[in-house]
This record gives C-alpha cells, structure tokens and sequence, in this order.
C-alpha cells in the first residue's frame, strides 16, 4: 500500500515523497506485525503462540513440528467433556486429516478406530495413540485398522512406472490409488 496515492497529486514531489515513502514502509510493518499477531488466536495458522495455545489446555510441547503440534491442540480441544464415540471419531479426524470410522464391540468391551479416509499410518500417530488413551474409559480396550495400496491398486501400473517407488510409498501413497 503507498500512501503517496491517497493524497492529492501536489504532494508528489521530491521532498514529500521520499517523507510518504518512508510512512509507507512503516505502515507495511505494523500491519505485517498485526497480521502475525491475529494469526496467533487460531490453532491453524498459530506459529509463536501455539505455546500459549499449550499452556492454557496443558499440553506438552515434546519439541514436536508446527503441525503436530496443532494437531495435539485441536485434539485436546476436542476432548473435553465426556467422552463419546463422535468425540473419538473428531479427534482421530484430527490427527489423520480423513474420514474415520468408529467400530463399537459392546460383548468384547472395545473399539476399533478405522481410518477409511486415509492411506497409511497417520504422521502423529503416536500423539493420537497417547491422546486415545488419555480420553478413553479405562475398561475399554481398543486398536487401530489402516488402509494401504494392495495388489489391485496398483495392478494397472507397469513395473517402470513403480520402479520410481519405494515399497513404502507404494503402499501408502494416495496418488497410486485408482489407476492411471
């Protein structure tokens, strides 16, 4: 934004110029300050202040990345109150960025968290585990069931076109799904 265009043609000269110049890069700075500022009052756009974020619902830092630690916010976000399966299914939701289905079995006393919307084994899935135990009823038990790439998956692909693969990406890369 420059501020030599707000005012009447007159002003642009070389001595008020250079004067409006300067207010403009100053002005620039503290809306760039305001910005990162603003950012900071939500979880996904938080950088600095995701320390803040985990101090106010006790949540601990372990020198995580940026985007686990969000994840690990929202997710304590989520679980407060009593815990019900859509609680779970938000949480694990939160983790895994997809689609997740909770699977009760009531004559067992357990659960089954099935990612059905995701590939894989979710980044964080360590936070995830030790945020479920965190909520969970202690008398429940409960497991995990992920989605990989099988044969069928990749059938249409020749073996040049996967050579460019590892055996892991293969089997959890979203962009082999569904054929050529």
């Amino acid at each position: 934004m420059s501020l030599i265009n707000k005012l009447p043609s007159f002003y642009d000269n070389d001595i008020t110029k250079p004067i409006q110049d300067s207010f403009t890069v100053e002005a620039n700075s503290i809306n760039d300050e305001v910005e990162k500022t603003l950012n900071q009052f939500f979880v996904d756009s938080a950088t600095y202040g995701l320390d803040y974020w985990e101090k106010m619902l006790g949540v601990s830092k372990n020198n995580n990345d940026i985007q686990t630690r969000r994840e690990n916010i929202k997710a304590k976000m989520r679980s407060r109150g009593t815990t019900t399966v859509s609680v779970i299914k938000n949480i694990c939701e939160a983790y895994s960025n997809g689609e997740v289905d909770i699977i009760v079995n009531h004559s067992d006393y357990s659960f089954v968290i099935d990612f059905i919307g995701s590939i894989g084994i979710p980044r964080a899935f360590a936070e995830l585990d030790k945020t479920i135990n965190e909520i969970k009823p202690c008398h429940l038990a409960h497991s995990y069931r992920f989605n990989y790439n099988t044969h069928s998956n990749l059938a249409n692909y020749t073996h040049e076109q996967l050579a460019n693969y590892t055996h892991d990406e293969m089997r959890n890369s979203s962009e082999l799904r569904g054929g050529q």
